[in-house]
């Protein structure tokens, strides 16, 4: 579910051969994987050095990225330019002998710290962590756990939409080149690779794909002046649909407005970048199950999601009696997947925790399912999951609906999900 992934996607598919993952975040690992033919090729956001190019191979320039510094925004509000800014707060990239900055450990960051640390002529303290990825680092950045880490500025673009309390302005190096790696005396295999890059790279599809992960534009726009909850009690251009709808299946309408809103601001047209589509945001496994043709047909969407909602609360009503708590756990499930909710739920109960109650019980678990010491676990059967994202979900989906429930009549619908 990201740039490299759908490079990798639009060879194969042309190719007509079969991808096959292998995952992992130590750059060590991975170039031992093709000296061992373990693999094929290793696909990150690598940037080609000396050291590794003694080892292997690269191909042509896929992108350019850079790294940049992730931090905590400056306190009282003050920009990071504004000469009242926190001195504790990072402009340049000499400002940081001295500091201790935690990157993965055998990351590209990492070996990219080290000679950033020659040249300022050593002080800068590298903590290498073996448990955490990247996206982990940025949020313990969030918590206040630590002062400093890095990240590409791909991952930055989407890390601004969970973590508005992080800065992600310093630039630690210009543009580098990101390129995939290969086995040495490959010249057939890196011939083939190199011909395709150059060819893909003048397609609007490669286009397409750069615009989506090296842009602020990923996220959908959505503003609409017409309805607004205090303003005649009226939603989206939807909300007679909505209500009948949910009428059938006994759901309060209120709540799915607020689950549309959040996941496609109305839009029947919304695509997200895993293929969710339409009003609820459908994957097409789903629309499948539910016998959809048209995801973007409003009635077709919202028939399945709903659908889909009543699906999962018949799988949790006989474990969660209390409908207020069995909530959340739906909505978590429709975020995430319903197996990743119930992987949380073994992990408290193996940890004494209450699989039943959701608030620093399941969600702790759920958010924990990012760090392999937890979807390693052998209670585990989905793997890794980012889990933060279902949180935010939960609590955002949750919070418009008692706003909704506070504002707009119910339009004389009794509701398996109101409160």
């Amino acid at each position: 579910m990201g740039f490299q992934y759908e490079l990798l996607k639009a060879f194969c598919d042309e190719k007509d051969i079969d991808l096959e993952l292998v995952g992992n975040n130590d750059l060590s690992k991975s170039i031992q994987g093709l000296l061992n033919n373990d693999y094929d090729l290793v696909a990150k956001n690598f940037t080609p050095n000396v050291k590794e190019s003694e080892q292997v191979d690269f191909t042509v320039p896929l992108a350019l990225n850079h790294f940049v510094l992730v931090q905590s925004q400056p306190e009282n509000g003050d920009t990071p330019s504004g000469i009242h800014a926190s001195s504790k707060f990072i402009k340049y990239r000499s400002d940081l002998k001295g500091k201790s900055v935690h990157v993965p450990k055998n990351s590209d960051f990492s070996h990219y710290l080290k000679l950033l640390s020659t040249d300022l002529g050593g002080g800068l303290i590298i903590v290498e962590d073996s448990l955490n990825g990247t996206e982990q680092l940025i949020e313990m950045v969030s918590k206040k756990e630590i002062d400093f880490s890095v990240c590409n500025e791909t991952t930055s673009v989407a890390m601004k939409k969970h973590f508005s309390d992080i800065n992600f302005s310093t630039p630690l190096c210009l543009d580098q080149k990101i390129s995939w790696a290969i086995a040495k005396n490959s010249p057939e295999w890196e011939e083939y690779l190199n011909e395709w890059i150059l060819r893909f790279k003048k397609t609007s599809r490669y286009e397409e794909i750069c615009e989506r992960y090296f842009s602020d534009k990923s996220d959908i726009k959505f503003s609409n002046r017409e309805y607004n909850s205090f303003l005649g009690g009226r939603l989206s251009e939807f909300d007679e649909l909505i209500k009948e709808i949910s009428g059938f299946y006994h759901w309060d309408w209120r709540l799915i407005s607020s689950i549309v809103f959040q996941e496609s601001k109305f839009n029947p047209f919304a695509k997200s970048i895993s293929g969710a589509t339409g009003l609820m945001q459908l994957m097409p496994v789903t629309a499948a199950i539910y016998n959809i043709d048209d995801l973007n047909d409003p009635r077709e969407n919202i028939r399945g999601g709903v659908s889909y909602l009543t699906y999962l609360d018949q799988i949790f009503l006989p474990i969660i009696l209390d409908r207020t708590e069995r909530l959340k756990f739906v909505l978590a499930s429709y975020n995430i997947g319903v197996g990743h909710v119930m992987d949380a739920r073994k992990l408290a109960m193996k940890y004494n925790r209450d699989p039943s109650v959701w608030k620093d019980n399941v969600d702790y678990f759920l958010m924990k399912k990012s760090s392999p010491l937890y979807y390693n676990d052998p209670v585990v059967k989905w793997g890794y999951c980012r889990g933060e994202e279902s949180l935010n979900f939960v609590s955002i989906v949750l919070d418009k609906y008692y706003h909704y429930l506070n504002i707009l009549p119910s339009g004389g619908n009794n509701s398996l999900a109101s409160l």
